[in-house]
């Protein structure tokens, strides 16, 4: 077996900010950052911008698109000036 193939796997604590939430878990990523976690040991700690916990799928914030008025728009702007017969 070939050695130092595979990139270092450690534990690394990624931080939402934006949901003030944050979770440890392995990773290959790597940080200059430390963050010292709930069991007391220093981890790196990599910032990220969307997490489980600010995505709008999970959390039910889900935007509601008005597909009729936008066709009804496209439809008005540009609409032939004649008939269709």
């Amino acid at each position: 077996m070939q050695q130092n193939l595979h990139p270092d796997y450690h534990p690394v604590v990624f931080r939402d900010a934006a949901a003030d939430f944050a979770f440890l878990t392995r990773s290959t990523a790597t940080s200059s950052a430390t963050i010292e976690w709930e069991d007391g040991n220093t981890y790196p700690v990599v910032n990220v911008e969307v997490s489980s916990a600010s995505h709008p799928f999970y959390t039910g914030q889900t935007r509601v698109m008005d597909t009729a008025g936008r066709v009804e728009r496209f439809n008005r702007r540009y609409q032939r000036g004649g008939s269709t017969s």
